[in-house]
């Protein structure tokens, strides 16, 4: 039965305009970081934009760093987002569990959708409601390009 279902739902998902895929939580960073510092050498390691506020991997300011680091005491050094990908990761899913906690969860658990990514990608970008933000569509464009 379950067969059946998922088989229905495989045939009907183009004619509403959604997807079956689902996506990691390391499939929304890899693209998220694309879009931040693809081109950046290292895979962005000791980028620094934004007039010196963004820092690493995923151009992280100290402000989100900070939020981040309320939800996990583990993460105590900011200076460790410019050069550690395996820090600036904690970060951001640190961020994510505060602010896009469901999305987060799925992510984590290989089930999320594409408006979990969509949601992750313009929190990171625009802040706590940078989901509900016109300016951060653009944002996303390029993050769902990249996955």
């Amino acid at each position: 039965m379950k067969f059946i279902i998922l088989s229905l739902l495989a045939l009907a998902a183009p004619l509403f305009g959604s997807s079956l895929k689902t996506y990691t939580m390391a499939e929304a960073l890899a693209a998220i970081r694309q879009v931040e510092t693809g081109g950046e050498p290292d895979g962005g390691i000791g980028a620094v934009g934004d007039n010196g506020h963004a820092v690493g991997p995923f151009q992280i300011w100290m402000a989100y760093h900070f939020d981040a680091a309320e939800r996990d005491s583990s993460l105590r050094n900011y200076k460790d987002c410019l050069t550690s990908l395996d820090y600036s990761e904690r970060v951001v899913k640190a961020y994510m569990g505060r602010y896009a906690k469901a999305e987060a969860k799925r992510l984590r658990a290989g089930l999320g959708t594409l408006a979990d990514v969509e949601k992750v990608a313009r929190i990171h970008n625009g802040g706590p409601k940078g989901h509900r933000k016109k300016a951060t569509v653009g944002y996303w464009r390029k993050v769902e390009a990249q996955l």
